[in-house]
């Protein structure tokens, strides 16, 4: 196998120009940049890959987790990590874990072994006490809103979020009043919980945890809630969901039950995606692809400045009125 040396001898320049060129320095004539690619190509010359990431002691490697990539909202989040990715020459590798601790710990350890600068938490079901073992291994943003002291995170503030759609509703006369989730034990999940119980203290209102339904992330959820709604002996008047997609088939399985949207019940739902503008969906819109911008970005500023102090930052939300109340 060619080396650099060979490389030089076959192009005619030293072996300091050879490395100048192998390493995109700037001060190499044009002349000379040309002789050495075609020396490499003569020579059949491929460059060690590990060996080059081993002598800068990084990768250009970032692993992101999540948990399905067949969701708008972690679509749009890893689609804004990858532009500001680019931008720095920086690739993906997409771990896609379905909620399994076991394959969150894999993308950890590839993170530990230096296979990976860094990860990009999208969502995770692993403990956040077992997480803290792999804090010195490398930065690890987390893409929610959780009180902690060991990780850079971005996010909207979930419980101030559900709060605002909560109040909205009542504003307009609805009391009665469901939430669908998609998984009840993450931190973002329990914010959302801590507003619903303090609304429903507010006003007067029991919590009904009939009315409370997890696992709603697909449209497919969505058409079963309101199959589950409908056989409700009491039934709520509103439904805030965490989910346009779980929105979308709830919307699309009322017509087929013949329930009235918003006569029979209202519906109030998160993301503004694509899917909730087409159905005239009133929802609250999370900048997404913000999110994952400025995820990559806090990535990239621990990468390069380990000292740089943890931050939590929290990105605007709006409510956008359609006609699903």
């Amino acid at each position: 196998m060619a080396n650099i040396r060979d490389i030089a001898k076959q192009a005619g320049v030293s072996i300091t120009t050879v490395s100048r060129v192998l390493n995109d320095h700037p001060y190499v004539s044009e002349e000379k940049r040309a002789a050495v690619f075609r020396a490499m190509q003569e020579l059949q010359y491929r460059r060690n890959i590990n060996a080059v990431h081993l002598s800068k002691g990084k990768t250009n490697m970032i692993g992101v987790v999540l948990p399905t990539i067949n969701h708008p909202y972690f679509g749009e989040l890893v689609d804004g990590i990858a532009e500001a990715a680019i931008e720095h020459g920086i690739q993906l590798i997409l771990f896609q874990t379905n909620y399994e601790t076991h394959r969150e710990l894999e993308a950890l350890e590839q993170l530990r072994g230096s296979v990976v600068d860094g990860i990009i938490f999208c969502s995770r079901a692993i403990p956040l006490d077992m997480l803290t073992t792999f804090k010195h291994d490398g930065p690890i943003v987390l893409c929610e809103d959780v009180e902690q002291p060991y990780f850079p995170s971005v996010s909207i503030c979930h419980e101030k979020a559900f709060r605002s759609g909560l109040d909205y509703l009542t504003l307009k006369g609805y009391e009665r009043i469901g939430y669908c989730i998609g998984r009840k034990d993450t931190a973002n999940s329990m914010k959302r919980r801590k507003a619903y119980e303090d609304k429903m203290r507010e006003i007067g209102r029991e919590v009904r945890e009939e009315w409370i339904f997890d696992r709603c992330i697909n449209i497919e959820d969505g058409r079963r809630v309101m199959r589950e709604y409908l056989a409700l002996p009491e039934k709520p008047d509103a439904f805030l969901v965490s989910a346009d997609q779980t929105a979308a088939g709830m919307v699309h399985e009322a017509k087929q039950l013949r329930v009235s949207i918003p006569e029979d019940l209202a519906i109030l739902s998160f993301d503004n995606h694509p899917i909730a503008e087409l159905m005239g969906i009133s929802t609250i819109e999370i900048p997404t692809r913000e999110l994952g911008i400025q995820a990559f970005r806090t990535f990239f500023k621990h990468l390069h400045d380990p000292d740089t102090p943890i931050e939590k930052l929290m990105l605007p939300y709006r409510l956008i009125e359609r006609s699903t109340i």
